[in-house]
């Protein structure tokens, strides 16, 4: 890895013909990730989020981890997107439900605003992003602001319900 920490954010919503429900399909995506080359140094625990913006989806699962990579952002979202699309992902509608959604967040402090826009230009409005950034960089700083997550997650206030999913609680 050469510019600090990687972070991507896994959520699913649908369940996936292979892996089932999307916990399932988020832990094998993270198994994908590190057999096409990524080191995930850390993950969070999962969590159950409203889906945002408010729709009658079901809820997400939702989670970060931290990678170790030698590609660069592009390249590495490009191997995202294509381990998304071999567990089903088809990008039709923005917001769509999902069986698998890998974004990538943040790639050390770099700022880019071409492809792939960096930082991720919506994680400082998502409790579904922040919470388990949290867990994974408690520190970690939105480099464009300076904003820490504390202060980000207090400008969203309560208006997106998310909970700690039990089964992942005391995971690292």
């Amino acid at each position: 890895m050469r510019d600090g920490m990687i972070l991507v954010a896994l959520g699913a919503n649908l369940p996936s013909p292979v892996h089932g429900a999307p916990v399932a399909t988020m832990t094998a995506a993270l198994a994908a990730m590190e057999a096409r080359g990524l080191a995930v140094v850390a993950r969070s625990p999962w969590y159950e989020t409203a889906p945002v913006p408010v729709s009658d989806q079901p809820w997400y699962a939702n989670g970060v981890a931290a990678v170790n990579s030698n590609l660069e952002p592009a390249p590495l979202l490009t191997l995202l997107h294509a381990i998304e699309a071999t567990f089903g992902r088809v990008r039709e509608a923005r917001n769509a439900a999902r069986i698998l959604d890998l974004d990538l967040l943040a790639f050390g402090d770099r700022v880019e605003v071409g492809w792939p826009i960096l930082p991720h230009p919506r994680l400082h409005e998502r409790a579904f992003v922040l919470l388990p950034l949290r867990d994974v960089a408690p520190m970690w700083r939105h480099p464009v602001t300076g904003a820490d997550i504390g202060s980000m997650l207090a400008g969203i206030g309560s208006a997106q319900p998310t909970r700690l999913l039990a089964a992942s609680a005391g995971q690292p």
